[in-house]
C-alpha cells in the first residue's frame, strides 16, 4: 500500500504543497532576518508569513498565541540549526506534534514552532525480542501500533487522539488513555532519547548507573550535559523528603517535572539516573527530542465489556474502587448528560439507544484475555457484585468486536457532543484533567458539584474513573469577562480541592497555559524553587517553551536578564475573550441549523481529527500534502482570523486566501461527518466563493465547469467528431493555456447516443405503471447522460427486473452540483428551484427520484435544503436516492434472482455519500446479490469533479489518488467498483488499468 509518506517522497510529491501555488508569501517584517538565516541553514520548510502564524497560533485548547514562524525539519541537523539560530536571535523555540494539546502547551507567542509531522515521522527500528521500538518524534502512534501488530505488540499508552497524535507529542505531554489502570502512562515506557539541548548539542539519554565509569565520563566533559546531570542528582538528593511528601501516589500524575522518577533502581538492582524520564511530560521546556526508544507490551487478542447503569452519579463513583478489585483493563464513566446529547444527535443516537431510561451514570468495565480466561465468568462475577448486591440497576454486556465498538463510540462521543452545543457557552477544558485517588472520587465529585453550583454553572462527567481522572468541563462563555474570571475562580477552588484529596492537577493533558499558574500550590515553595533551578540548568536563557510547567516569579529569578518566562496566568492568550468580535456575514446559504456562519467556523475546537490519515474521509488534501493549511482545522482557523479582524480587512477576498485556503478544499464533505463538531468546510467554502464572485466576478473556467452540461450535450451531438477533436495535436495544450485544464488529463469522451435518446428509442419503460411495484424517475446526470450511459442503462435494467416502472424526465436542469462547488450559488439555486418545481408533482404522485451519480443525489438530499426552503424542496429532497441506496431502502433485491460471478469486488465509496451516511447501501446490496465485497476505508479519490482537471491542482489530485491506488492494490478484490464518475475516472487513469464499473453495472451483470 502506498502510504502518505510515499506520496510526499515520490517525484511529484513536493508539488502537492500549497507553496507551489503562484502567490506571494512575504515574511512578517519583525522576523525577516531570522527567517532568512533559517532558510540558509535548514533543508526543511521555513514559514514566517502571516498565514503560518495564524495556522500555528492554536491547538486543541482554549488558547491562541501567534508564533514567530514555523520550521518543518527534515532531520536532527535541521533541528539543531533551528535551535542555534533562534537562540542567536533571542527567539524562543516550541517543539510540536499534531497540536491536539488541551492545555495550551503547543502554542507560544513569538516562538519558532518546530513541527515534526511532515518529515520526521519515521519508525527507525523495531526489536520484537527486546520489545522496543525507535521512532522519530513525528511518528503517529497508530502508525507505530500498525507496524507492531504483526509482532503481537503495541505501545501501551492509548490516548483518544492516537490516530493523529505523535509519539513525540505523547512524550512531551506524558500521555495516556483509557487503559491506564492496566498500563500506566508514557513515562513508564520511555527508555532512551536523542535530544537537542539549548546550546545545540545532541545528547543520548538512557539509564546511567550512578558513580559508574560511564557516569564519571559524562561529568568529566564539563559541558551543558555534565552540568545537567550534576544539577538533577543534587536536586533529587537534596529534596528527597519533599519529593516523597508532595508527589501524589497515583497511576496518573503529569503536573510539574518528574523529579520522583529520574533516579531509580533498575531491574538489575542498580541505582540509575535516566534523564529520559525528565523529558517526559516536560512539554518541550527542557530540550527538543529528535528520536525516542520506547518499550512495548504484548497486545491482547480479545476483550469484553460490561456497562453498569446507576440511578445516581455518586453511586457510580463509589463503585469505582470496587471495580478495581476485579481483573479489569479499563474503568470508564459516562453521565446522563452524555446520554441525553447522544440521543438527540443524529450521528450518535443509535449508540445511546440501549441505555435504559433512568440511568444517571454508567461505569464501563473492560477485560482482556491476558487478565482472564473466561469473559462470561468474569462478567458474571461483576454482575453479582454491582447488580445483584450493589447499586447498579442494569448491565449491558458486549463480547463481539462490533458490540464493544458501539459502546466505545458512545464513550468517545462525549467531547464532540459537548463541544457542539449551540451558542457561545461551551464546556471548555481547563480543569477537566484533575486526578484524585479512586477511593476518594465520590467525595471529590460531590465537592466539585458544590464548586459548580457556587459559580452558577454545570458540567458533564466522563472519562477515566478507574484511574481517578474525570474530564469535567464547566460550561462557560469565554467571550465574556465575567465567565473568564469565573473560570479562574473555579480553577482556584478545584485545585484546592485536588490538594485536599492528595491528587494531581493534571492526570493526562499536562500543564500548559491552563494549569502552570497553579503548580506552586501543588508542590510548595521548596519544589517550586527546585523546578526553576532544573529549568535553568537545562535551558539557561529559558528559550524552550517558556512559561509552561514552571515560570519565573520575577526578573530576579534564575534565568535571562529579561522578563522571558516570568509569570503565568490562565486568563491570558485566550482564543476568545472579551475583546473577541467576529463579523456575522450576510449569507446566501441558510446557516440557521449551524447557528450562523460564524458559529459554524468557531465550532472548530482544534482537536486535529482532520490530520488523521488512516480511516474515514477527512481530510484528503492533508493526506497528500501533510500541511496544516490543507486541513479542515487550518481552513477554519484562517476563516475565523478573517472574520474576526485578526487578518487585514478584505483578506478573505484576496487571491492568496482564495487559492491557498479555499480552492485547495476539494469539497468532499468529509468534515461534515468526520469532524467531531461537524465543521462543514465544503458549505463554508461555497458561501465564501460566492461572495468572492460577487465582488470580483467569475472566471471563464469556472463558468465552463458550472455549465458543463451544455457543452456535454453539444459534444454528444457531435460525437465521434468531438472525441477526435479532443485528441488532435496541441488541443490539450490549448485547453491548458486558455482554460487552465491540465494537459496531462484524459478528457471524458462523448457518447453519440445519450441515455435519454437510448431510453426513448427503446420505447420507455418495459414495466407498465399499473403492474409496477413502484414508480421511479431516473435523473439523467450529465456524465451518465452524455459521456458514459452504461450505468444508467444498468440502472434501468435492474429496476425493471425488480418490477419498477422507470421514466427518465427530459425537462430537468443539471442538479447544480458543479455550480455549487464553484460557489456559483445563484446558478445552483436557479437549477434547484427549476428541478424542485418539475419534480414536486411526481413526488406528490408517489414517484421516487433516483440517481446514478452520488454527488447529484446528495445535492438533492443536502444542499438543496440550504439553497431553498419550503415544503416542496423538503418533499423532493426526502424522495431522492442514490440508485444503490434506493434498491437497499425498498429491498428491491429481495425480488430479484442473481447468479453473480465468483468475484470479490473492491468497493470505493463516494465521499459525499459517506458524509451523509448513505454509502453503506451499495455494499449490502452487492453482498446479497452474491458478490464478496471488500469495502475500502478510503478518502476522496482526488478528482472531486473539476478539481482534478485544473492545471494548478493536477499534482495534488494525483497525490491524493495514489493513496487510493495503494489501498486498491492491497485489497484482495478481483474487480474495482465505484459509484462516482470522478472516482472511476481517477481509478481508470492508473497505468495499465481500464475505467472500473459502477456498482449498478455489477448488479446488472449478476442478474440471473
Amino acid at each position: 500500500m502506498m502510504a502518505v509518506e510515499d506520496v510526499l517522497d515520490s517525484p511529484r510529491g513536493g508539488e502537492t504543497s500549497a507553496t507551489t501555488l503562484d502567490v506571494d508569501r512575504p515574511d512578517v517584517t519583525a522576523y525577516t532576518a531570522l527567517a532568512t538565516e533559517l532558510r540558509d541553514r535548514v533543508d526543511g520548510d521555513v514559514k514566517f508569513d502571516e498565514y503560518a502564524q495564524v495556522l500555528y497560533a492554536t491547538d486543541g485548547s482554549i488558547y491562541q498565541a501567534r508564533p514567530a514562524g514555523v520550521v518543518l525539519p527534515r532531520d536532527a541537523d535541521d533541528v539543531r540549526a533551528t535551535v542555534e539560530t533562534a537562540a542567536n536571535h533571542g527567539v524562543p523555540v516550541l517543539p510540536r506534534g499534531t497540536g491536539s494539546s488541551l492545555g495550551g502547551q503547543t502554542v507560544g507567542r513569538g516562538c519558532v514552532v518546530i513541527d515534526f509531522t511532515k518529515y520526521m515521522d519515521d519508525i527507525v527500528d523495531i526489536d520484537p525480542q527486546a520489545r522496543r521500538a525507535t521512532v522519530q518524534p513525528g511518528c503517529v502512534q497508530d502508525h507505530l501500533d500498525a507496524a507492531l501488530a504483526d509482532h503481537g505488540l503495541k505501545f501501551a499508552p492509548d490516548p483518544a487522539s492516537s490516530n493523529r497524535s505523535t509519539v513525540g507529542g505523547g512524550i512531551g505531554n506524558n500521555s495516556t488513555g483509557a487503559h491506564s489502570v492496566r498500563y500506566g502512562i508514557t513515562d513508564a515506557y520511555t527508555e532512551e532519547l536523542e535530544v537537542i539541548l539549548a546550546d545545540g548539542s545532541l545528547i543520548h539519554t538512557r539509564e546511567v548507573v550512578l558513580d559508574s565509569d560511564e557516569y564519571d565520563s559524562i561529568l568529566a566533559q564539563d559541558d551543558l550535559e555534565a552540568n545537567i546531570y550534576r544539577t538533577v542528582r543534587a536536586l533529587v538528593e537534596n529534596h528527597e523528603a519533599e519529593i516523597e511528601n508532595k508527589y501524589p501516589s497515583l497511576k496518573r500524575s503529569v503536573s510539574g517535572y518528574n523529579l520522583q522518577k529520574v533516579i531509580y533502581e533498575n531491574d538489575d538492582g542498580e541505582e540509575v539516573i535516566n534523564l529520559s524520564k525528565l523529558f517526559v511530560g516536560a512539554e518541550g521546556t527542557l530540550g527538543v527530542i529528535v528520536e525516542a526508544t520506547v518499550s512495548l507490551v504484548t497486545k491482547p487478542d480479545e476483550t469484553a465489556l460490561a456497562l453498569y447503569c446507576f440511578d445516581d452519579l455518586v453511586d457510580a463513583m463509589e463503585a469505582v474502587p470496587e471495580a478495581l478489585e476485579f481483573p479489569v483493563s479499563a474503568v470508564e464513566l459516562m453521565d446522563d448528560e452524555v446520554f441525553r446529547l447522544a440521543r438527540e444527535s443524529e450521528g450518535y443516537a443509535e449508540y445511546a439507544e440501549p441505555i435504559p431510561e433512568g440511568a444517571k451514570a454508567a461505569l464501563m468495565l473492560e477485560w482482556d484475555d491476558e487478565l482472564v480466561d473466561d469473559f462470561e465468568a468474569a462478567v458474571a462475577d461483576t454482575n453479582a457484585h454491582f447488580v445483584d448486591s450493589g447499586a447498579a440497576f442494569d448491565v449491558l454486556e458486549a463480547y463481539s468486536e462490533e458490540s464493544q465498538g458501539r459502546l466505545w463510540k458512545l464513550r468517545k462521543a462525549a467531547i464532540p457532543l459537548l463541544m457542539s452545543l449551540e451558542g457561545d457557552p461551551k464546556p471548555y477544558p481547563f480543569i477537566e484533567d484533575a486526578t484524585v485517588p479512586p477511593e476518594e472520587l465520590a467525595e471529590y465529585v460531590q465537592k466539585f458539584e458544590d464548586v459548580l453550583e457556587s459559580h452558577d454553572t454545570s458540567a458533564a462527567y466522563f472519562a477515566h474513573a478507574g484511574s481517578g481522572t474525570l474530564h469535567i468541563r464547566p460550561i462557560l462563555n469565554l467571550k465574556e469577562n465575567e465567565d473568564i474570571e469565573k473560570m479562574h475562580s473555579i480553577t482556584d477552588d478545584v485545585t484546592d480541592l485536588v490538594v485536599e484529596h492528595h491528587g494531581a492537577f493534571s492526570g493526562e493533558h499536562g500543564d500548559g497555559m491552563a494549569r502552570t499558574e497553579f503548580n506552586p500550590k501543588m508542590y510548595g515553595p521548596e519544589l517550586w524553587g527546585a523546578f526553576k533551578e532544573l529549568k535553568t540548568a537545562f535551558d539557561p536563557d529559558w528559550l524552550f517553551n517558556p512559561g509552561n510547567v514552571v515560570y519565573r516569579d520575577g526578573p530576579s529569578d534564575p534565568g535571562p536578564d529579561s522578563d522571558r518566562g516570568v509569570g503565568a496566568d490562565m486568563r491570558e492568550n485566550l482564543r476568545y475573550g472579551p475583546d473577541y468580535q467576529s463579523v456575522e456575514p450576510q449569507t446566501d446559504l441558510d446557516f440557521d441549523d449551524e447557528g450562523g456562519f460564524s458559529h459554524l467556523v468557531e465550532l472548530c475546537n482544534g482537536c486535529g481529527t482532520c490530520r488523521q490519515t488512516d480511516s474515514n474521509t477527512m481530510c484528503p488534501t492533508y493526506r497528500a500534502s501533510k500541511e496544516e493549511v490543507q486541513t479542515t482545522r487550518g481552513r477554519a482557523n484562517m476563516l475565523r482570523a478573517a472574520i474576526s479582524g485578526e487578518l487585514p480587512e478584505d483578506e478573505l477576498y484576496s487571491e492568496r486566501f482564495q487559492t491557498e485556503v479555499l480552492d485547495l478544499c476539494v469539497g468532499c464533505k468529509g468534515c461534515q461527518s468526520d469532524c467531531p463538531t461537524g465543521v462543514d468546510m465544503a458549505k463554508l467554502k461555497s458561501e465564501v466563493k460566492h461572495q468572492y464572485h460577487q465582488k470580483e466576478g467569475t472566471s471563464l473556467r469556472s463558468r465552463v465547469f458550472a455549465n458543463v452540461d451544455t457543452l456535454s450535450k453539444l459534444g454528444s451531438k457531435l460525437a465521434p467528431l468531438s472525441n477526435v477533436a479532443a485528441e488532435l495535436p496541441g488541443s490539450r495544450l490549448l485547453l491548458e493555456k486558455v482554460l487552465g485544464i491540465a494537459s496531462e488529463r484524459d478528457l471524458p469522451s462523448f457518447s453519440s447516443e445519450s441515455l435519454e435518446e437510448w431510453f426513448e428509442a427503446r420505447g420507455g419503460s418495459s414495466v407498465p405503471p399499473a403492474e409496477a411495484r413502484g414508480k421511479v424517475l431516473l435523473f439523467p446526470d450529465t456524465y451518465t447522460n452524455y459521456n458514459y450511459p452504461e450505468p444508467g442503462k444498468a440502472a434501468v435494467e435492474v429496476l425493471e427486473a425488480a418490477n419498477f416502472h422507470v421514466r427518465i424526465p427530459s425537462d430537468l436542469e443539471p442538479s447544480g452540483r458543479a455550480a455549487f462547488s464553484m460557489g456559483m450559488l445563484d446558478t445552483a439555486r436557479d437549477r434547484a428551484r427549476h428541478n424542485v418545481g418539475r419534480l414536486r408533482p411526481y413526488v406528490d404522485d408517489g414517484w421516487s427520484v433516483v440517481f446514478v451519480e452520488p454527488s447529484d443525489a446528495v445535492m438533492f438530499q443536502d444542499e438543496y435544503l440550504d439553497l431553498l426552503d419550503g415544503t416542496a424542496v423538503e418533499l423532493v429532497s426526502g424522495s431522492a436516492y442514490g440508485v444503490m441506496e434506493y434498491l437497499d431502502a425498498v429491498r428491491a433485491d429481495d425480488h430479484l434472482d442473481f447468479d453473480a460471478p465468483a468475484e470479490t469486488l473492491t468497493y470505493h465509496g463516494h465521499c459525499n455519500q459517506k458524509a451523509t451516511n448513505k454509502d453503506h447501501h451499495a455494499v449490502g446490496v452487492l453482498r446479497r446479490s452474491g458478490y464478496a465485497v471488500d469495502p475500502l476505508d478510503s478518502s476522496c479519490c482526488g478528482m472531486a469533479g473539476s478539481f482534478g482537471y485544473e492545471e494548478e491542482h493536477y499534482e495534488l489530485s494525483k497525490g491524493i489518488g495514489e493513496i487510493l491506488f495503494g489501498q486498491v492494490d492491497d485489497s484482495p478484490g478481483d474487480v474495482v467498483t465505484a459509484p462516482g464518475a470522478s472516482c472511476r475516472s481517477q481509478l481508470g487513469d492508473r497505468p495499465g488499468e481500464s475505467r472500473p464499473p459502477h456498482p449498478i453495472e455489477k448488479l446488472a451483470e449478476a442478474l440471473d
